[in-house]
Formats: structure tokens, C-alpha cells, sequence
């Protein structure tokens, strides 16, 4: 750990928590910027916000994952679009420690400081070369791309023989492909979630981690790090978790915001009286409740599964089916959670919530973005969980 940060002390949540001030401040700046300002980088890099999950071989101070899950819901209520990159930037730490140990080397050993953002969906096939895989296309919603100096780009390789193509990460340098700007949007806006475009980009076979390593836990880079639970985790019991405490901070957020401000509001129209205390409301005081029950439910959600997955990859004993999809579904459901919550305050905010600057209004439409993500979708990941328990065979990702 850095001096800087030694000196700040307490784990992520606490040191996240001076930051908030300033990070909920620029909240607006952030969504009409289309990404994360520098600034905001800056400051989180200074009190280790990228070396929660880090290797400590490589300058990192490694906490238990759900640490900077917990942390990162407390970011987002200030800002959702920066947790949701911070997030991922930090989390991708943790992802880049599955590689092979030569990969790590490529990043870290060149930059210490290296940030990675990413593009998970392999609709790419690469083309086999010698010593590694050619990578020509369009890389969608690479969040954090303008912040980061390498990206993890998914794609397809080709098989060898009968063997089945495989979805991978590929590990590319920044220097190695362009951004265009196509991020323009209603929620999360400020993620930069951009398109990379690699042309003619040779990736050698050492920055290259196959799906089905990732998704199991059993990786080149664990084999670096035995015996440490946090780096023998499955890439999708960490992630996602990571994507869902956007949500359930984008509504914890929304929650303290609607609740500082109806405390002192009155009614001016004539249907409900004029000069009425609007906490005085029955509907609203239960949507207060609704919301406060569904945040706090969200979050013990998400600790718990990512506590109990790390627990786990201690034990040394492999992770079911059954072990991975509980992770996808409490990810899933407390977004769920979330939006119940961010629906809740936002229907009733009345005139003032149309406008763009109201945090209670940008909640919503940041909850609402998470919630469209593939991995984030209830509905998706909702019908494999049933799938699996009604004895069929589960149709996605876990």
C-alpha cells in the first residue's frame, strides 16, 4: 500500500467516504461529460481504490472481495456512473490475476498503476496467427474506457481439430485500438461505455484467459496465487457483484436525497390542499419504508453470496452449478430490490423531479440502465435459476 493511503487508514468503505462529498458534487458534471471525470480517478486512486482486490505482488493491498462491494454501493449513492467505473476498474484488478503470470507482467510490470476497462460479449471470432490471435472489429459498451490504459476484449477462437470454439478475454493495449464515441444515453450516462475498434491487433497466447477458466475459478493465475481465497474465486460470483452495487447504491442515494428534501416540502396544488407537510402523507411515509427496506435488503444480499463465494474458494472445494447460479440470482434480484426502491421515490417527486439535475430522478434512470444489463436482468437470470430448479439445463452464463 502506498504511504498516501496508509495514512488514510480503514478499509475501502472508509476511505470512500471522505471522497463522497466531492464525488456526489460532480454527479452532474459526470452524466453531462458522458464519462468519469479525471479528477475523480485521481482522488480514488490516491486513497487505493484500485488495489482492493489487487495482488499484493503487484503493489495491491487485497481486502475480502464483498469489502469493496460494500464500498462501491457507498460510491454510487453519490455518483452511480463513477461506482459503476470505479468498480469495474477495481474489479478488473482482481480479473487481470486470473491471466498467466507473464500477462501480469505485461501490465504491471510496464505501469503499476494500470487501469483495465472491458468488453465481455464475444460476438468477435479471432483469427489464429502464429503465437497468438489477430483481433479486427467493434469492442461495444467498454465502460471506463477513456480512463483505462489496457481492455479486456472478448471474441470466439477458432477450435483446433474437433475441439468447440471457445469465448475468451483478450488482454490489448490501449495504444492498440481507437475509441468512438458512440455512448450517448439516458442512464449511467457518465460511464464512457464507448466502442473500442482494434485493427489488425496480434494478441499473444499468454493475454489470453478462456471463459470456462474464469467461470470455474480454476485459472492460470490462481495457480499464482494458492491458497489465497480471493484469487480462486469464479470471474461471475465477483463481477457482477460488483455491476449490482451500482444499483443498490444508485437507490441508496436516491433515498437520502428524497428524504432530505421531503422533509421540508409542502403541497401547492389545490387537489391535495395547499401547504401541506408532504411528510406528513401516509403514501409517502410508506414509500420511504419500501425503499429503505428494499436498499437494506439488496445489500445484505450481495455481502453475503460474495462472502460466502470467497469462503468457498478457501475451502478449496469446487464450485457447483448450483454454488455459481445462487451468486447470478442474489446479483440479479437485488437490482430487482433496487428498482422497486428507486420506483418508489421517483413516482412521487412530483414537478421538481423532471429535471435533469434532481439525484432522485438521476437514480432512477441509473438504476433502471443497470437493470438493462444482460447479466443485471432479473427476467435473464431469473428463468435460469428456475431452469436449474426444475431440473433443466440452465441457458446462460454462470
Amino acid at each position: 500500500m502506498r504511504e498516501d493511503v496508509a495514512v488514510i487508514g480503514g478499509g475501502p468503505k472508509d476511505r470512500v467516504a471522505q471522497l463522497v462529498p466531492l464525488i456526489r458534487q460532480r454527479a452532474l458534471e459526470t452524466e453531462r461529460m458522458r464519462r468519469v471525470p479525471a479528477a475523480n480517478i485521481a482522488a480514488l486512486r490516491e486513497i487505493g481504490y484500485f488495489d482492493a482486490v489487487k495482488p499484493a505482488a503487484y503493489g495491491g493491498s487485497p481486502r475480502p472481495f464483498a469489502e469493496l462491494v460494500d464500498a462501491n454501493i457507498e460510491l454510487s449513492a453519490a455518483c452511480a456512473s463513477t461506482g459503476w467505473v470505479a468498480g469495474l476498474l477495481s474489479a478488473h484488478q482482481w480479473l487481470l490475476a486470473m491471466f498467466p503470470k507473464q500477462a501480469q507482467e505485461d501490465v504491471w510490470g510496464e505501469n503499476p498503476d494500470a487501469l483495465l476497462c472491458g468488453s465481455y460479449a464475444p460476438i468477435s471470432m479471432a483469427e489464429r496467427v502464429e503465437g497468438g490471435y489477430r483481433l479486427n472489429g467493434r469492442w461495444s459498451f467498454a465502460s471506463g474506457c477513456d480512463n483505462a490504459q489496457w481492455s479486456l476484449c472478448a471474441a470466439i477462437l477458432p477450435p483446433y481439430g474437433e475441439e468447440k470454439p471457445v469465448p475468451a478475454f483478450l488482454l490489448v493495449p490501449a495504444h492498440e485500438y481507437t475509441i468512438d464515441d458512440t455512448w450517448n444515453v439516458v442512464g449511467l450516462a457518465g460511464t464512457g461505455s464507448k466502442t473500442l475498434v482494434p485493427d489488425n491487433v496480434v494478441v499473444p497466447e499468454h493475454r489470453v484467459l478462456a471463459f470456462p477458466q474464469a467461470t470455474s475459478g480454476r485459472t492460470p493465475g490462481a495457480k499464482v496465487y494458492p491458497g489465497q481465497a480471493l484469487f480462486n474465486m469464479p470471474l461471475l460470483t465477483g463481477i457482477p457483484s460488483c455491476l449490482a452495487s451500482a444499483a443498490v447504491g444508485a437507490a441508496k442515494g436516491a433515498l437520502e436525497s428524497y428524504a432530505a428534501s421531503i422533509s421540508t416540502r409542502v403541497t401547492r396544488g389545490a387537489v391535495a390542499g395547499g401547504n401541506n407537510r408532504m411528510a406528513e402523507f401516509p403514501t409517502i411515509q410508506l414509500r420511504v419504508a419500501e425503499a429503505a427496506a428494499s436498499v437494506d435488503a439488496a445489500r445484505e444480499i450481495l455481502l453475503r453470496d460474495v462472502t460466502n463465494a470467497e469462503a468457498l474458494a478457501g475451502s478449496g472445494n469446487a464450485f457447483t452449478v448450483e454454488d455459481r447460479l445462487v451468486s447470478r440470482r442474489g446479483q440479479a434480484f437485488a437490482v430487482s430490490l433496487a428498482l422497486r426502491a428507486v420506483e418508489a421515490l421517483n413516482a412521487s417527486t412530483g414537478g421538481t423531479g423532471l429535471g435533469l439535475e434532481n439525484p432522485v430522478q438521476r437514480a432512477w434512470r441509473d438504476a433502471n440502465a443497470v437493470g438493462r444489463h444482460i447479466s443485471m436482468n432479473w427476467d435473464a437470470v431469473g428463468t435460469m435459476v428456475g431452469q436449474h430448479m426444475l431440473g433443466l439445463e440452465p441457458k446462460g452464463q454462470y
